[in-house]
C-alpha cells in the first residue's frame, strides 16, 4: 500500500497521495506556519524509496529514515515530541489498516492506495470484492466506528520498548488506544513465568 499521513489539528486534505512530495510539503509547511526546512519527513528505508527520498531532499525538508515499523512512523506524526511532521511511502496493506486505526484514536489524516505486483494479486483483490484497483482510501475507509488499537513491543522501537527477559519472567511494554474517548494507555507489565495459571489450580 502506498501511504501518506499527517497528525491532527490540520486543515482537511492538507496533503494528498496524488500530489507530488514538493506540493504536499509546501501545503503542509503553509498549514503549520513553518519553513520547508523545518519539516521532518519519516520514510521507510528501502531501495524502492530512493527516488522519493531524492525528491524530498530537493525541497530542503529533513528526513528521518526508519529501518522498519511504518505503523510507528505513521503514529509518530500525531506525537508532538516525535519531531515527525509527515509520513510518506509504501509498505504492507495490513500495517496501513493498523496505522489508520491508531490515528482514529489519537487524531490525524491518512490516505492509502493498494499496489499490485502481478496479475495474481489483482485476481485475489477481485475475489475479495475490490472492484476499483486504483481506489484512494481515506482514513475512515481503512478504519471506522468505535476503534480500539493495541500493540506490544517485541523489540525496541520508536514507540514501544521490546520484551525484557529476566530469570523466571519478562517485562513487556504496551499501548492501548480507543477512538471513542481518545484515551491512550501505556502499560508496563511484569510476567512471572514460575506462577501457575489459575486454571491449573
Amino acid at each position: 500500500m502506498d501511504k501518506i499521513a499527517v497528525g491532527g489539528g490540520l486543515p482537511k486534505n492538507v496533503v494528498d497521495i496524488d500530489a507530488s512530495p514538493a506540493e504536499n510539503l509546501k501545503n503542509l509547511a503553509k498549514a503549520k506556519g513553518a519553513q520547508l526546512s523545518e519539516l521532518q519527513v519519516c520514510i521507510l528505508q528501502r531501495p524502492r524509496h530512493d527516488e522519493l527520498i531524492a525528491k524530498v531532499r530537493e525541497t530542503g525538508a529533513r528526513i528521518m529514515l526508519i529501518g522498519d515499523g511504518d505503523v510507528s512512523g505513521i503514529i509518530a506524526t500525531s506525537q508532538p515530541d516525535s519531531g515527525v511532521d509527515i509520513y510518506i511511502g509504501t509498505g504492507g496493506a495490513p500495517e496501513g489498516v493498523l496505522a489508520a486505526a491508531a490515528l482514529q484514536c489519537i487524531g490525524g489524516q491518512m490516505q492509502g492506495r493498494l499496489l499490485f505486483r502481478n496479475d495474481d494479486e489483482k485476481k485475489r483483490a477481485a475475489k475479495a470484492g475490490i472492484k476499483d484497483l486504483n481506489r484512494k482510501y481515506e482514513m475512515n475507509d481503512l478504519a471506522h466506528g468505535d476503534v480500539m488499537f493495541a500493540a506490544t513491543g517485541v523489540t525496541n522501537g520508536a514507540m514501544l520498548k521490546g520484551v525484557r527477559r529476566f530469570a523466571g519472567g519478562a517485562v513487556t511494554h504496551s499501548v492501548v488506544m480507543r477512538s471513542k474517548s481518545g484515551t491512550v494507555r501505556t502499560i508496563e507489565a511484569t510476567h512471572n513465568f514460575k506462577r501457575k495459571p489459575l486454571a491449573e489450580g
